[in-house]
């Protein structure tokens, strides 16, 4: 499991990594993204997702909706995000754009 920040540091390290990922939006305790992708890339990203998932232990709720992908990578137990989150959005992104190109 990841560190989990302080209430003013978290703050600041959910914001600053919002910065960097863009499309992303914080709710509460949960990171969300819509993804524009066809059935193909839904299957391809669903698969990458799963993956990187394992790597750090937590769980994205995925779902397809009228054409799009959306994922949500909420805290655990804790009710904190953790950098699990924050990378596992990054690496989201890194495979959304290899399937973009």
């Amino acid at each position: 499991m990841g560190a989990v920040w302080r209430r003013g540091q978290r703050r600041d390290y959910i914001s600053d990594a919002l910065s960097q990922l863009k499309g992303w939006v914080h709710e509460g305790d949960c990171l969300k993204r819509t993804l524009p992708l066809d059935d193909t890339q839904h299957a391809v990203m669903t698969e990458r997702i799963s993956v990187a998932a394992d790597t750090f232990g937590i769980r994205p709720h995925i779902r397809r909706l009228d054409g799009r992908t959306q994922i949500q990578l909420c805290a655990g137990d804790n009710g904190a995000l953790t950098d699990a989150e924050i990378g596992m959005a990054a690496r989201v992104e890194a495979a959304y754009r290899s399937l973009s190109e």
